[in-house]
This record gives C-alpha cells, structure tokens and sequence, in this order.
C-alpha cells in the first residue's frame, strides 16, 4: 500500500458479554439484560487497544489526538433501544478505557492556594449521545414491516427448508441443553445465545455440552441472521439496519475530512445487526475475507479517513477486529459495486455509492418500511399528506386599508366566538342554570414502546 496519514476515524464497535435475552425471530423485538463484568473489561480492554492505534503519538496511525477528551475533536454515540442498559454500559467502559483518568488534566487550584483532583485520580466523563426508539438511525431493522415481510419469506423459502432438513438431526439433540426453548431453525439465534452465554457462565452446562455442539450452533445462526440482515441489492431491505445507519457514517467521514471541521473521532455503539449489513453493503466478505456471520462480542470496525503522504483525495481503508479472536486490527479490502478490484475506497466513491441508499430521514424510514403508525410515523404521514395536498399559492388582489380594518375585525369577532363555543363545550363557561362540571381521566393515546420482557418460553 502506498504511503498515506490517518486523518481521523468512524468506529462502529459492539457491546460486550452480556446475560441472555430473547429477541422475536421475525420483528427482532428485544427483552431487556444486562452486562456483566466480563462485557465491561472487555470493551475496556478494546478501548486501551484503539487508544494505543490512534491516541499514541508514536503510533503510525496518530492523527493528533491526545488522550484528554476534547468534545470538538470527538463524538459518541450509542443505541439505547436495544439490549436494555448494554450498549450504553459498553460505549461508557470502552471510553474508560480510551481517556483514562487524567490527575494532570483534572486538577485545578484554589484560591485558598490548595488544589484539587477530580474523582477516581481525574476520571473523564465524556458524553454519549443515547438512541432512542423514535431515532431509527440504529435500529431501522425493528417496527420495518416491510423487513418483516421479508424475513417470514425468507423462513418460508425453498433454501430455509432445505436448511432446516439438513439440521434436523443436529436440532433433535438439543432440547436437553436448552430448558424448555423451542428448538426450530425459525428460533435459531436464540438458541444459539441460550447456548453461548451458558456455556460462558454456566460450568455445569459447559461440561455437560458436547464439544461440537456450541459451534454447530453458531453455524447455523451465522447463516439465519446474514440471510436475515443482508440482500443481494445495496438498498435491499435486507440491509436496513445498515442503510439507517449510514447517513452519520457518511456525515462524521465528510466532517474529518474537512480541514476546517475540528471532528477526528466519531464513535457509536452498536448490537451485531448493522455489521452484517455493512459487512455486506461493502463487500469485505465477497471473497471470503470476512465470514457472513455474527461479529463476537466487543468486536470493532474502524473506517479510517486517509490522505495519501503527497496529498490528494482522501480515502477510506477498512480495519476490523472481531472481539477478542483477534489482537490488532486487520486490514480487509472492500469492494463496492463500481470498483473494478477490491482496496481501499476513495471518499468520493463511498459517498457516490451510499448516499443514493442511505435513509435520511425517519419519514424515509416510514415509507420504506411501510410503518404508519409507531415510531412516530402516523404524525409524519399525515403532515407529509397535508402538505402535498394543501392548494398551490394563487394571485390575489391588494385588500385596501378599510378593507383589511373589517377583516381583522371580522377574524377577531369570529375567532372569540369560536373560544367561547369550545369553553361552554369543555363545560368551563356557563350561561344560565349552572351545571355541574364533571372531569374523565383518560391515558393518553400515545405510541406504546414497552418491550414485552416475559417472551421466552417458561422452562
């Protein structure tokens, strides 16, 4: 590769170990956990690592920043509809670990003439933004009835059945490992995650599985959740969790790419579903480089924005490091739809290719999911539908002075009466016999955005 310096980085990295949860297999609603201390060190862990790539003056990919948290230089971000606290708890410990606590830079003098240290030897707060439910940017994959349409095809399709047969035996072993789940291939994530965290923290099971079965299990929900969570067209459905995430990928590149934009360092945290869809959308597993299959816990993409040693367009280089499987990041060579061989991307190309797929907006997302109603797509569709219909502006004559005098007047008039209508109707005016006045309370009828947490299966 040709010499070139890292001008700042997009990294996308995934929450930690976790306790289990179940998520439904064709809306992927989520019931809530929670992370363990396990979860904790290791994105701790991922962040000492990432600092030592690009905070660390003498490291070939410094771009400048130190490890005192400079909020213009660096922003982060992390889902908060998904997994209950675990993203957030990951994206804080991972900040831990990448602006460490700093006596120097957090402490002050008094004007009494002693000084003062902030908490735990100067521990950085550094902010992150939480994505909620209405905010589709990181879960564009749930309340997408048009992705929901698509998965129940998918689990009714010729190759899913064919699957299916082919797993059968495999499948007809399991029920005495998995407390009462279901043990179909429709169920096959929460299988696997049943199995997975018991085998972390259940010496028991772990010792009583058979050596095999844990990672037969995660080859069939390697293939469930890639067929899930990706599509063979760039702005296929199948890739939503992707597409919804792309417009602040795409906004942080530009923005470090600007000189005159102090942003270098753009973070969010996210589940393992948008890095199918990305893996996907920039073609890393085209020739097997990146397997179609669930990233590990803790695992991180970083994008890096690059400009050749001798100047010229920016580009982007791919780096990717899946958990703790591996110590560095490695180096995978993307290959997008124009490109006629794999590597690096300039920007200019990476914009070209995803800004034309990217939802922008959550009325896009609305539209594209075919959702009227939660998420606050009702009030969106009708405003939208109000807009387009309301009469195109026409030519009118000037009102003279007069004539405005007896319209105000007129608008004024009719404006009281119809305040005084509404005030007898709600029964706070009367004229007459006075009535009794009587108050309803009713809940508001607003979008209900609980998550069933009870949807397991008793065991």
């Amino acid at each position: 590769m040709s010499s070139s310096n890292v001008l700042g980085v997009v990294l996308i990295a995934r929450h930690g170990d976790r306790q289990g949860f179940y998520q439904d297999p064709i809306t992927y609603d989520a019931s809530n956990t929670a992370i363990t201390p396990l979860g904790e060190l290791q994105e701790q862990q991922l962040g000492q690592y990432v600092g030592s790539v690009y905070l660390n003056s003498s490291s070939p990919s410094y771009f400048g920043l130190s490890t005192v948290f400079d909020s213009d230089t660096f922003s982060a971000q992390a889902d908060f509809a998904d997994e209950g606290f675990v993203i957030i708890d990951s994206a804080n410990a991972l900040l831990q670990g990448l602006f460490p606590p700093n006596a120097t830079a957090n402490t002050i003098a008094l004007a009494n003439g002693s000084s003062v240290t902030g908490p735990f030897q100067g521990y950085q707060y550094v902010p992150v933004d939480s994505i909620g439910i209405n905010d589709v940017s990181l879960e564009g994959f749930t309340d997408c009835n048009t992705q929901n349409t698509r998965t129940s095809a998918f689990y009714n399709s010729t190759a899913f059945q064919q699957k299916a047969n082919e797993s059968a035996a495999f499948l007809s072993q399991l029920p005495p490992f998995l407390d009462g789940r279901p043990v179909t291939l429709v169920n096959m994530w929460n299988i696997y995650d049943f199995m997975n965290v018991q085998s972390i923290h259940n010496a028991t099971f772990a010792k009583n599985l058979p050596p095999t079965f844990l990672a037969q299990a995660r080859d069939l929900a390697n293939w469930h959740e890639w067929n899930v969570f990706s599509d063979s067209t760039l702005g296929g459905i199948g890739n939503i969790a992707g597409t919804a995430m792309l417009p602040s990928v795409l906004s942080a590149m530009q923005d470090i790419a600007n000189s005159s934009n102090p942003l270098k360092f753009s973070y969010t945290a996210i589940s393992y579903k948008p890095f199918l869809s990305l893996f996907n959308m920039t073609g890393v597993n085209a020739d097997g480089q990146v397997p179609p299959a669930i990233v590990n816990y803790a695992a991180a993409l970083a994008l890096e924005v690059r400009q050749p040693s001798g100047g010229g367009e920016p580009f982007i280089r791919f780096q990717f490091k899946n958990g703790t499987d591996d110590d560095v990041f490695k180096t995978y060579n993307m290959q997008l739809p124009s490109m006629s061989s794999p590597g690096d991307v300039p920007l200019s190309t990476f914009l070209s290719t995803f800004e034309p797929v990217a939802i922008n907006t959550t009325l896009e997302w609305c539209l594209t999911c075919n959702q009227t109603t939660l998420r606050g797509c009702g009030a969106l569709l009708n405003a939208s539908s109000a807009a387009a219909s309301a009469p195109a502006p026409t030519h009118h004559d000037r009102i003279s002075p007069v004539g405005a005098g007896f319209l105000g007047a007129g608008l004024t008039f009719a404006v009281y009466s119809m305040l005084l209508a509404a005030l007898v109707l709600l029964g706070l005016l009367n004229f007459g016999k006075r009535g009794s006045r009587t108050a309803s309370r009713h809940g508001l009828n607003s979008e209900d955005n609980s998550i069933n947490h009870d949807k397991r299966p008793s065991s």
